[in-house]
């Protein structure tokens, strides 16, 4: 899959949901974090969907509590499955030794989202600037989650989501929380490629989120794809 346009992913733990994505979404991101036996899901997985595998650990709002290396390891199996186009590695844990994990994505032909999420804030200044040119410098797409406190908090990361995708980059940004809601619907318009939306709204996996139907009426109501 390219992301050279938007996609929407369906985000869930429950790979049974995914007949009803369909309608809306592009791929889904499978949270292994929050699933029981998320290897032996993969296995039996034999959707349509392509899948984005996240396995968040808990010092990134995940709940994964397994061993780095362990965590990694699954990844790393998820990125061999044949549905599975993409993993999803914390900038953080790349800066700390996890560039083999994504070499290995690459080398079964899987990309690397590189995310990073902040949930107390928008960063200041240049700063967030600075941290979107590493997300996206580090992974085939950078992620950049923030946490807005009001309307110049998101005016500044569509700005950003902007400057960076006319010059190349390749970006997935959105604002958390209610004053950023909006933000998931309108960043595609200033070159956002990803957004997230789980099929159940009572299952949302992040402060903010809109239902998947919603958000697939919004984005393509405004023409952002």
């Amino acid at each position: 899959m390219e992301f050279d346009a938007f996609r929407l992913a369906a985000s869930t733990a429950d790979l049974d949901e995914e007949p009803a994505a369909r309608e809306h979404a592009d791929l889904v991101e499978f949270r292994m974090d929050l699933a029981a036996a998320p290897l032996d899901a993969l296995d039996a997985y034999d959707g349509t969907l392509p899948l984005l595998c996240t396995n968040r650990p808990t010092w990134e709002g995940g709940e994964c509590e397994a061993s780095e290396a362990d965590r990694l390891a699954a990844l790393e199996t998820a990125a061999e499955h044949p549905s599975v186009e993409a993993i999803d590695v914390e900038l953080a844990a790349i800066a700390e030794g996890a560039q083999p994990t994504l070499d290995h994505a690459h080398d079964h032909g899987a990309q690397v989202v590189a995310s990073v999420h902040d949930f107390e804030r928008t960063p200041a200044g240049d700063d967030l600037a600075q941290l979107v040119a590493r997300a996206t410098a580090a992974g085939d797409i950078g992620k950049v989650a923030v946490t807005a406190d009001d309307r110049g908090d998101v005016l500044r990361l569509l700005s950003v989501t902007d400057a960076i995708t006319r010059e190349g980059g390749t970006a997935a940004t959105m604002a958390m929380g209610e004053a950023g809601r909006h933000s998931r619907a309108v960043a595609p318009l200033y070159g956002s490629c990803l957004g997230y939306a789980p099929v159940d709204p009572a299952n949302a996996t992040a402060p903010g989120q809109y239902d998947l139907a919603t958000l697939d009426r919004l984005v393509t109501e405004l023409g952002g794809r």
